[in-house]
């Protein structure tokens, strides 16, 4: 248990931080989830607009810090790979 108060504060930032970026990441795998769908099902149009709003998550989870940039890279290629073959 924290005794100072800045390891207190620390503490409390690090709970806010976590379940930020627990929920971007869940929902990250949510829309991931969606393009795979629309992979599965072969609908060319509604997979590539599903990976349009995945990809801008996914930047917007780099850009807050919650993803790595080659993880992000990662992520959208495999998905953009995806789509690519289906279209």
């Amino acid at each position: 248990m924290p005794s100072s108060i800045s390891a207190k504060k620390r503490v409390r930032q690090n709970e806010k931080r976590n379940l930020v970026g627990r929920s971007a990441k869940s929902a990250i795998r949510s829309y991931t989830k969606k393009v795979l769908a629309a992979v599965e099902s072969g609908d060319s149009k509604e997979a590539a607009a599903q990976l349009r709003i995945t990809s801008q998550q996914i930047d917007k989870a780099t850009k807050r810090g919650i993803m790595h940039r080659n993880t992000a890279a990662r992520h959208k290629s495999r998905l953009a790979r995806m789509v690519a073959k289906i279209g």
